[in-house]
């Protein structure tokens, strides 16, 4: 059961997991930053696509979230759980720890 709290994951151990496609990353960045580069396969989460999101989501798949530099996404992280969410991670460094070690993992 979870204790209503997210957890953190870094960015070595996304990299471990991303490849099986279990966990689902999301990216609370804005647009533009979205646009010009995102971690393979990350689904843009705003404040517009936020419903569709939560009424579509697995609530006890894993679910990571990223924002710049990992301290928005604790919030957001947070949020998560408190919609019923069991699994989920705030992307400790954020996007720019990830750019920094895998940056051959980024899409455009």
């Amino acid at each position: 059961m979870s204790d209503n709290s997210f957890k953190h994951m870094s960015v070595s151990a996304l990299q471990e997991v991303i490849a099986d496609k279990s966990h689902v990353v999301v990216d609370i960045r804005d647009e533009n930053s979205f646009a010009n580069g995102h971690i393979a396969q990350a689904i843009h989460l705003t404040n517009e696509s936020m419903a569709d999101f939560l009424r579509e989501a697995d609530l006890d798949a894993p679910v990571v979230v990223c924002c710049y530099h990992g301290i928005s996404s604790q919030q957001a992280a947070q949020f998560l759980i408190s919609q019923d969410f069991t699994d989920v991670y705030s992307l400790d460094g954020g996007f720019t720890q990830w750019q920094t070690e895998f940056p051959e993992n980024i899409e455009r």
